[in-house]
């Protein structure tokens, strides 16, 4: 359940101001940088909270920002059923919004895991305005452990065959989730679109 804090911005269901999109994607359907570290691209100084992180579902694509500015992206897999909204728990969607990471750790089956904040406010609003207008039962729960993590051990194809394979979560090669780890950190700013 939201912490009751919370409770305004999640009970508000007419006139709720959209959230804006926070990044421009870069031009067109490439990787950005794929082939180049990120500490070349990032230089010798940076402030850790100025990376954010922008994932595409229609391009299979995550990028790495700094300061808003595209600096690298990496191929990226969904839920098996990608297309739309994350509404409640089994639908196997990824969610969409505004997200940050809540924490980040090892992960003995994916090498690392990106734990997102979801549910999160917004995501409670769309998920009781679901219950409201019938399109899902009051008994459904919304679910939730959703985070950016690696595949098995060895099957990098997966993400280069673009095989939605995860249960809502956003999957990337080890090798890749591995150095993006190294750039993020808890509050991290992750937006999801379509």
């Amino acid at each position: 359940m939201f912490p009751l804090t919370e409770l305004p911005e999640v009970l508000c269901f007419k006139g709720c101001s959209a959230r804006q999109k926070l990044h421009t994607p870069p031009a067109g359907n490439q990787l950005l940088n794929y082939d180049k570290p990120i500490e070349k691209l990032a230089g010798a100084t940076y402030d850790k909270q100025k990376f954010s992180l922008l994932i595409e579902k229609s391009k299979h694509r995550l990028t790495l920002y700094y300061d808003l500015k595209p600096l690298k992206s990496y191929a990226v897999v969904f839920g098996s059923n990608p297309k739309g909204d994350k509404y409640r728990e089994g639908d196997k969607k990824t969610p969409e919004g505004i997200l940050h990471i809540r924490n980040l750790y090892s992960h003995p089956q994916w090498s690392k895991f990106l734990w997102l904040d979801y549910p999160n406010p917004d995501s409670w609003r769309k998920h009781f305005q679901a219950k409201l207008t019938g399109k899902l039962a009051w008994h459904i729960p919304i679910g939730g452990e959703i985070g950016i993590h690696g595949v098995p051990q060895g099957a990098d194809e997966i993400v280069d065959q673009r095989t939605n394979w995860t249960l809502g979560c956003p999957s990337l090669k080890n090798k890749d989730v591995d150095e993006l780890y190294q750039w993020v950190q808890v509050g991290t700013v992750v937006e999801i679109v379509p």
